[in-house]
């Protein structure tokens, strides 16, 4: 089951339906199926407090991703700070919609086992961000 809630924030408008499709069908690229994940939107602020609280970092983030994979089967909690994804996209030239979508997929391609922090594993999570955006868009048409 997939959950989507929020903390001090208006829930963003997207389809839910369509997202939920989308995730598991991205999760079963990597051989994965979709357990329990609960999406929590938050502001700036609440985000900051759980990365000090949970990880001990001292900084704003846009997404923050708790894995609680068992087997095959992802679970896990996401953070998504909303305002963080609003100057983001401002920052890069995108358009909101595309950047919170390539947020909301980061989180699951983190439990299906892709990192970012590594030598070259930015690339790598942009590139995998990029396919699974590509099979959203296929997915409208």
């Amino acid at each position: 089951m997939i959950t989507y809630n929020t903390d001090g924030v208006k829930m963003p408008k997207f389809h839910k339906r369509k997202a939920n499709k989308w995730i598991r069908a991205v999760a079963d690229t990597y051989g994965r199926k979709v357990g329990e994940i609960g999406y929590m939107f938050v502001d700036d602020e609440k985000i900051l407090d759980t990365n000090r609280q949970y990880l001990g970092h001292d900084y704003y983030t846009d997404i923050i991703t708790f894995d609680y994979d068992e087997g095959d089967t992802i679970n896990g909690d996401i953070v998504i700070s909303l305002d963080t994804v609003r100057s983001n996209a401002e920052k890069f030239g995108k358009a909101y919609d595309d950047e919170f979508h390539r947020v909301l997929i980061h989180g699951i391609l983190h439990l299906c086992g892709i990192n970012d922090k590594g030598p070259g594993e930015r690339e790598i999570m942009e590139a995998n961000e990029n396919k699974a955006l590509a099979l959203l868009a296929a997915m409208k048409e």
